[in-house]
């Protein structure tokens, strides 16, 4: 569904991503791994279109899309949930939502899938006309991804969903997206400092270092790599 080949991303003089490569197929939960500033996070915002590339190329559902818009990729089911929530803290809950819905015409749906959202998640449906920027932390989080999944995604790719979360919302989120992937196949790129539980949802895994990827394979087998151990498992 997704592949990079070689990508190259710039901050200035900085060579940020240096040839990074890697696929999704359909279906499939891969995570990409690696401490702060090895571009996980500029990984995902080159696949969204929200970094400019300077070569290599990013193809989904078999078509190029460098040249695409981030609307157009929201529009053809390539969603991210942002780090940081970047919820809109004036609006309510049910607007923010609504606003996932945005690019979709069929508004009946848009409504049908918001209901759905606030039973994965209640405390949505209890607060949905309370405002965005009240809400606890790990409300915020649910929020930002029930609004990326009114957007219809095909694969969505989260950047980390667990960063500054207790345990058992972390939880809840992680039970919900392995749920939506087993029972209606979702598509899920995830970048993920807390290697251990990316690793246990995943399918498969790639390691970034330093704007490289170092390693990749299948998830159970990256767990139990010494290298992975020692450097992101604390082991």
């Amino acid at each position: 569904m997704l592949q990079i080949d070689d990508l190259h991303v710039y901050y200035g003089n900085i060579h940020a991503l240096k040839g990074v490569s890697l696929e999704v197929s359909e279906g499939e939960i891969v995570t990409l791994i690696g401490a702060n500033g090895a571009g996980k996070s500029t990984t995902m915002r080159a696949v969204v279109g929200l970094e400019e590339v300077r070569s290599g190329s990013i193809t989904y559902g078999g078509r190029p899309i460098q040249d695409w818009d981030t609307p157009k990729r929201v529009g053809e089911g390539l969603v991210l949930c942002p780090e940081g929530r970047q919820i809109f803290a004036n609006l309510t809950v049910a607007e923010n939502l609504r606003i996932g819905g945005y690019l979709r015409r069929d508004k009946r749906a848009v409504a049908a899938d918001i209901v759905r959202i606030c039973e994965m998640f209640p405390v949505l449906g209890e607060r949905r006309d309370q405002r965005g920027g009240t809400l606890s932390g790990g409300e915020q989080q649910m929020l930002a991804v029930g609004r990326a999944l009114v957007s219809k995604p095909r694969l969505l790719a989260l950047d980390e969903p667990s960063l500054g979360l207790a345990p058992l919302i972390v939880k809840r989120i992680f039970d919900t997206l392995e749920r939506l992937n087993r029972e209606e196949g979702l598509t899920i790129l995830l970048v993920e400092q807390n290697a251990h539980i990316a690793l246990k949802l995943a399918h498969r895994a790639y390691v970034i270092e330093t704007g490289s990827i170092l390693l990749s394979g299948e998830a159970d087998a990256l767990m139990a790599d010494p290298r992975v151990q020692e450097a992101y498992l604390g082991i």
